[in-house]
């Protein structure tokens, strides 16, 4: 007996040793964040190491990386959404803080050596305000899984706050077997309601619509449906998601149901998926994800195609698994006119995607998603400006997808500013599309490891991600012409009949019906984009 009692108070030792340590070996540390200048608390993110680097842990508060693979850079960071009581060694530790995108990075050092409390309060320079310029930032692909909900409802409550989001869209998806583990789907209109009411954030639903030909493998697509009123069954088309049934229903009837409904539709993965080019021809896609979730494409093969053939599109972002980027998109929405006037002004191209810089462009005061209106050829004046708290290169100004001015980073304090002249001129002989972007940078598949290692380097976030950064369009329209090329007219022709081929090569139909159902949304995908170059020719004439 006196052996067991033994025992269990070296386990006990143990677990203290293993959790930071007695009391003994702390010091209670009551930190916040605070804006310079103003004394604002805010949220943000922090990081403290030891004298040696090595990040120490802390478990009052909510790791950023929760979810993550443990090399992530992201698990290093801890979610500070307030002023905090922490306990941290009696040593020297470093405290590494930001909030948002807005701020630079700040750090102090404290040598904490036999002292029993501490009130610290480090001060966050802001570069940039969104909000006081009316932009408002959302993340329009977000799932959750493998948490409890005790765990699920902390990450909804404080890691989209603290990383300076108003908008996030929580989506329900479906897998045969993995979906058990899915606990964003078990969220309901209320919970989302109570989540806005404990975190300031406004929460939307949503639903990712999807079909692959295999379990990961291109099919059809995946489209988020967002704002919805009902779910769109089935969620998941076909054996290659759900292991049964056939590839006989394509993404537009769930689309078609889901717009009648009043919710928006939104393109997931770049250029990932088949049916993306019949739909966006036809007008019922209202916005195009890129970089949420991986890399499927560039800008050229994702939004430019469209802009070129005449094709409006708006640019939008998220991070489907968990919040793993900073990725979000800006639209400028209206205090109090919640998801959906939010959703309306995307819809509108009225955008911008992020993971770090901060663009700005107008074009004769114009901002992306509207229109400058020419009657005949002349100059059009040019305002545009970048900032980031990393080193983004320079900006790049694109007309019809190819850069025809730049201007360089700077460091101006602990951030970095790019600006094209305010008097910059720019002769608009033809109509065109205009926009701002950093250089694009393709995403590798690395490691969480190799990720670490680069966080922080130039060109890349906290969390290791290289940095993207892309206005919407300005339409520049020249004597009521908008910009047309007929070859991007011409390759998105190509991709449908391609995908008619390989559709009808690789799919299971039950029937003829079935086959005719999936294949006429191609068909009548292509007829509708030969009246719309029709129509674009015959204005050229």
């Amino acid at each position: 007996m006196r052996s067991a009692r033994w025992m269990t108070v070296v386990i006990l030792l143990g677990l203290l040793v293993v959790s930071g340590g007695t009391s003994r070996d702390t010091c209670e540390v009551k930190l916040s964040l605070v804006e310079d200048g103003t004394g604002k608390e805010l949220p943000g993110l922090i990081r403290v190491t030891d004298s040696s680097g090595t990040v120490i842990e802390i478990p009052e508060l909510f790791s950023r990386g929760t979810g993550l693979p443990g090399e992530e850079p992201l698990r290093d960071w801890y979610v500070l959404p307030g002023s905090r009581t922490i306990r941290l060694p009696r040593q020297s530790v470093k405290i590494e803080a930001f909030s948002g995108l807005e701020t630079e990075r700040t750090s102090r050092t404290l040598d904490l050596s036999g002292q029993d409390s501490r009130v610290v309060q480090l001060s966050l320079i802001r570069f940039h305000d969104s909000r006081a310029s009316g932009q408002v930032a959302g993340n329009t692909h977000l799932h959750l899984m493998k948490l409890t909900r005790e765990e699920c409802d902390r990450y909804l409550r404080e890691v989209p706050h603290t990383d300076g989001l108003d908008v996030v869209f929580l989506s329900y998806l479906e897998r045969a077997d993995a979906d058990r583990d899915y606990i964003s789907n078990r969220y309901t209109r209320g919970d989302l309601e109570r989540l806005e009411r404990d975190s300031g954030v406004l929460f939307g639903n949503g639903e990712e619509h999807r079909h692959n030909f295999s379990g990961f493998n291109q099919g059809y697509g995946h489209v988020m449906l967002l704002n919805i009123q009902r779910l769109i069954l089935p969620v998941s088309i076909g054996p290659g998601i759900m292991k049964t049934g056939t590839d006989g229903l394509p993404l537009e009837r769930g689309i078609r149901q889901a717009r009648k409904d009043g919710a928006t539709v939104v393109w997931c993965h770049n250029a990932w998926g088949r049916e993306d080019v019949p739909n966006f021809v036809s007008g019922r896609v209202d916005a195009q994800n890129i970089f949420d979730g991986g890399n499927h494409g560039s800008y050229e093969d994702s939004f430019y195609r469209y802009l070129n053939a005449g094709i409006p599109v708006a640019f939008s972002t998220g991070t489907d698994w968990f919040m793993y980027d900073f990725s979000r998109v800006y639209v400028p929405a209206a205090q109090g006119s919640g998801v959906q006037g939010w959703l309306r002004k995307l819809a509108a191209g009225q955008s911008t995607i992020t993971n770090g810089p901060l663009l700005e462009l107008s074009v004769n005061g114009r901002q992306p998603g509207e229109m400058v209106s020419l009657a005949h050829p002349g100059n059009v004046q040019i305002a545009a400006r970048g900032r980031g708290r990393a080193d983004f290169g320079k900006i790049e100004l694109v007309r019809n997808g190819q850069v025809i001015s730049s201007a360089p980073s700077r460091r101006v304090g602990g951030h970095w500013e790019a600006a094209l002249d305010f008097e910059f001129e720019l002769l608009i002989p033809q109509p065109c599309w205009l926009a701002l972007r950093i250089p694009p940078v393709e995403d590798p598949a690395e490691s969480a490891a190799v990720r670490r290692k680069r966080a922080g380097e130039p060109g890349r976030n906290e969390a290791g991600r290289p940095l993207f950064a892309h206005t919407g369009a300005v339409q520049v329209e020249l004597g009521g012409r908008r910009h047309f090329d007929p070859r991007a007219g011409a390759a998105l022709l190509a991709d449908m009949a391609e995908s008619l081929r390989e559709i009808g090569e690789t799919a299971q139909f039950a029937d003829p019906q079935e086959r005719a159902r999936v294949l006429d949304v191609y068909r009548d995908g292509m007829a509708a984009l030969k009246r719309h170059i029709a129509q674009c020719e015959k204005k050229i004439e």
